[in-house]
């Protein structure tokens, strides 16, 4: 089948399968699977294009959709904690998208920043991955119960109680992450969220399993905007060449919106540490092939 916008020719069950692959595994840590999914199309399908970035998006916005229902049907979803991230994110990823258009149009450079969003990400996880192994010999079993009770949310400060265990978060202090982060997700075409959810875990010590439908909320509003502006980049800027593949997103996202669904669900019966160490090991395996490719370019 042939994707006239990026130029493939793809057998249409290979999207799908490798968007479900992909999501049914990210979802679990709370995130769109995008981040995985953007070397396969850079490197696997040739996609490198500043366009691969809002076909991203497009992906993200279909996946999400059924992952974030199961989280709130299910009482999992932390609204408080929903609103600051989307209030930082979405003039971020504005940003982002700017920077994306403007400065980064190259496939080379744009690797170079792929590799170093990635080492970030994958620095998170193993800082938080080695606290969790000197600090609790063996694994912690996944909580049995998952509701989430908020105690406090204003300017000032979010707090909520899960699993027997209070968590509290400067409000002023995540709005800056989040926006920071909104910048570089904007950048890289997965909406903030997957890099959202290692600095969450790491730097704020909040529960995987309260941060999922959180991040996902957050990506998906944010990938939307993405998508929007990248879309009309062309009739408003003049910019060529940067609207989604939409027919190739659509399929991307069709497949992730299985895969979520699923991770949703599977969450709930595999440990807080076996996700982050699996996380951590993909990302930053992802990010020493990226360093390596653009060493030898």
């Amino acid at each position: 089948m042939f994707f006239p916008v990026s130029g493939l020719q793809v057998f249409p069950l290979i999207p799908f399968l490798v968007a479900f692959a992909i999501s049914l595994f990210t979802s679990i840590g709370g995130v769109s699977g995008a981040f995985v999914l953007l070397p396969f199309q850079v490197s696997i399908l040739g996609f490198a294009g500043p366009a691969v970035t809002p076909t991203k998006h497009v992906f993200n916005v279909l996946a999400i959709t059924l992952g974030v229902y199961r989280y709130v049907r299910e009482g999992r979803m932390v609204w408080s904690l929903t609103i600051l991230i989307i209030l930082g994110t979405i003039p971020g990823v504005i940003t982002g998208s700017l920077v994306r258009i403007w400065y980064l149009p190259e496939p080379h450079r744009f690797k170079l920043f792929m590799a170093f969003v990635l080492l970030l990400l994958g620095g998170q996880l193993a800082a938080k991955v080695l606290r969790s192994k000197w600090q609790h010999v063996n694994p912690a079993p996944p909580p049995v119960n998952f509701h989430v009770r908020t105690i406090r949310f204003d300017l000032h400060r979010l707090e909520y109680e899960f699993a027997g265990s209070v968590y509290r978060v400067s409000t002023a202090a995540l709005i800056l992450l989040t926006l920071v982060i909104g910048v570089i997700g904007g950048v890289y075409g997965v909406g903030g969220g997957a890099i959202i959810a290692p600095f969450l875990v790491s730097l704020f010590n909040l529960p995987v399993h309260t941060i999922a439908g959180a991040t996902l909320m957050g990506t998906c509003l944010t990938s939307l905007i993405g998508v929007a502006f990248f879309a009309l980049a062309n009739p408003l800027f003049g910019i060529p060449g940067v609207s989604p593949d939409w027919l190739l997103g659509g399929l991307f996202g069709l497949g992730g919106l299985f895969g979520m669904y699923c991770g949703a669900r599977l969450q709930k019966r595999i440990s807080p540490r076996l996700i982050q160490v699996i996380l951590t090991a993909l990302v930053l395996a992802l990010a020493i092939r990226y360093i390596i490719g653009y060493l030898h370019y």
